[in-house]
């Protein structure tokens, strides 16, 4: 990435814009949340070149005089976005390439990424748009995608948590966000396993019992939250240990969340395999903001 781009990126909080009414959430959210951290806001428009050649025909390649007019269209669009935003600090990018290639570029330096959940084209059916999931999966940073505004009197913020090292990162930014939003922060740990299952030793499978997995579960919870609670003696912690599926405790924890944390899995050649079932599930069918936050490169598989 060039320099100057880099620098308009750098520890700043980043949306992505094209027009649509998910993309207006996302900018109105991303400001709010630059604005409570200090940080400016860089509104984000891609051009992607067979998308402007779409309305010349099939085979037909857009001219750089189509191309020169898209792009000042949608400088005069942010800028005048931008005018509405004051006396936040915002900077306006247009892009020729692919959205999702933009915002991942973005994401490098960028404190957070911020994206509408679909934007304009695809498919009614899909609730998650294509560009929305690729950045979540890829992204180097936390990616928030709005569905909807949160109910303005939203308190809580819900953070799935388990023994895998996405999990620390995910908590991490839970808690600096219930900090800074003044939020109680809703902790679950959900496991789904029959009443008895197999455990597999040298000697043979044994029973074990739920009252057993329970009690485990209850310690490596405890364990997990230990650290940051005391990080954060502002954050009111409420705990939810749920034998059932992590998806959907996840869901229920809260009547109407603020926002929704997971984190993933950090490796895999899929969007499904990098998110992981519980944090692709959680991201499609939310309809509360929820935030994605990458392991860090440097820590470890899980055992």
């Amino acid at each position: 990435m060039p320099m100057a781009q880099a620098a308009m990126y750098d520890g700043r909080v980043v949306v992505g814009y094209d027009g649509s009414p998910k993309a207006d959430l996302a900018v109105s959210w991303a400001a709010a949340e630059a604005t409570l951290r200090g940080r400016g806001l860089t509104i984000v428009h891609a051009i992607l070149p067979s998308v402007a050649a779409g309305s010349l025909g099939a085979g037909l390649a857009p001219s750089p005089e189509l191309i020169g007019q898209l792009e000042t269209n949608a400088h005069d669009q942010l800028e005048a976005l931008a005018r509405t935003l004051h006396p936040l600090e915002v900077s306006t990018s247009v892009t020729i390439g692919g959205p999702s290639g933009v915002l991942l570029e973005a994401s490098e330096t960028a404190d957070v990424v911020v994206v509408g959940s679909r934007g304009r084209g695809g498919f009614a059916r899909l609730i998650l748009g294509s560009v929305a999931a690729q950045v979540a999966a890829h992204a180097a940073c936390p990616v928030v995608t709005i569905r909807k505004a949160p109910a303005t009197d939203a308190r809580e913020i819900v953070v799935g948590i388990d023994a895998t090292p996405g999990s620390e990162a995910a908590l991490a930014f839970a808690f600096d966000e219930a900090s800074r939003h003044g939020w109680t922060l809703i902790a679950v740990h959900a496991w789904d396993i029959p009443a008895y299952d197999l455990l597999v030793v040298p000697n043979g499978p044994v029973p074990v019992g739920l009252a057993d997995v329970a009690d485990e579960e209850v310690r490596m919870s405890a364990e997990v939250l230990a650290g940051f609670r005391d990080s954060y003696p502002d954050v009111e912690v409420q705990e939810h240990l749920v034998k059932g599926p992590p998806v959907s405790s996840i869901l229920a924890a809260s009547s109407s969340p603020a926002m929704i944390v997971v984190g993933t899995r950090g490796h895999g050649p899929t969007v499904g395999a990098l998110l992981g079932s519980i944090s692709n599930g959680v991201l499609h069918k939310a309809t509360v903001p929820v935030a994605v936050v990458p392991r860090p490169a440097a820590m470890p598989d899980a055992a």
